[in-house]
């Protein structure tokens, strides 16, 4: 995984974003930029700027998520040198930006899923989250905002916009990867007939069924509030399933972040 997907990573950086001086955000970003002003091969780096990180995220986070990520980092270093030669397919800054935001992403999603980064600015992120009173995202969004500033500066600021577009594009693009086109839906009924929409949502979606057992703020009534987790496509039937029995069911319907475990995947799956 962290093989093929420094491979796809390099193809995004290589063929489309940095011949059109398009940088990704975070050390990956710097190392462009230091290769463009020394006229070096932006891999080493990539690897020379990661390594204080590395030695932080041994510490912070773990030997596995270190080796790993710099795995990783050498061959996403292999990789751009190998792709150097192979020409751009494109010199439109738009397509560059949306297409090779499309790849990079995929490619750093896979290293993600391994395990691995290529960003270091991330652990710092961690480390400051603990720290201080902002959030993993704003500190690394303080961090890539100097880094496409300085993009501006030493390319052009046209270019830096579409870095801008770029970042976006990988950063949902490994949402994307990470998560899966299945995102997943966290379900909640309050209801007359809970066990009969329980029977319903099982039999018909095979899905689990959970129930809690609560009590009417104002009615003081006790009740069951029905339980489930269901994906994205899912969610449109679920709620024709709950109105066939219920039409006065009080239902909510949350984005899930993550599921481990439990009988979310379907029987037989």
């Amino acid at each position: 995984m962290l093989f093929l997907g420094a491979f796809i990573a390099s193809i995004g950086l290589e063929i489309f974003l940095v011949p059109n001086k398009i940088i990704d955000g975070g050390i990956v970003g710097l190392s462009i930029m230091a290769g463009a002003i020394t006229k070096q091969e932006y891999g080493i780096f990539l690897v020379l700027f990661n390594l204080p990180f590395l030695y932080l995220g041994y510490k912070q986070i773990g030997k596995d998520f270190a080796l790993a990520t710099s795995v990783a980092i050498v061959f996403l270093s292999v990789w751009t040198a190998y792709f150097k030669p192979i020409p751009q397919l494109t010199d439109d800054l738009f397509l560059a930006a949306i297409f090779g935001g499309i790849i990079d992403g995929i490619g750093v999603g896979m290293i993600m899923r391994a395990g691995g980064s290529l960003d270091g600015t991330e652990i710092v992120a961690i480390i400051a989250d603990k720290k201080s009173v902002f959030s993993v995202g704003e500190v690394v969004m303080f961090i890539n905002l100097f880094i496409f500033t300085a993009a501006g500066f030493l390319f052009e600021w046209e270019q830096a916009m579409y870095s801008v577009v770029a970042y976006y594009v990988i950063s949902q693009t490994i949402d994307v990867v990470l998560k899966g086109m299945d995102e997943s839906y966290s379900v909640q009924v309050v209801t007359q007939v809970p066990d009969e929409i329980g029977e319903a949502l099982m039999g018909e979606l095979g899905r689990g069924v959970t129930y809690i057992y609560g009590e009417g703020g104002y009615t003081k009534e006790k009740k069951k509030v029905l339980c489930a987790v269901v994906t994205r496509l899912e969610v449109q039937r679920v709620k024709e399933i709950v109105l066939e029995y219920d039409e006065s069911a009080f239902v909510t319907i949350n984005l899930v972040n993550d599921v481990v475990g439990g009988r979310f995947k379907k029987s037989g799956h």
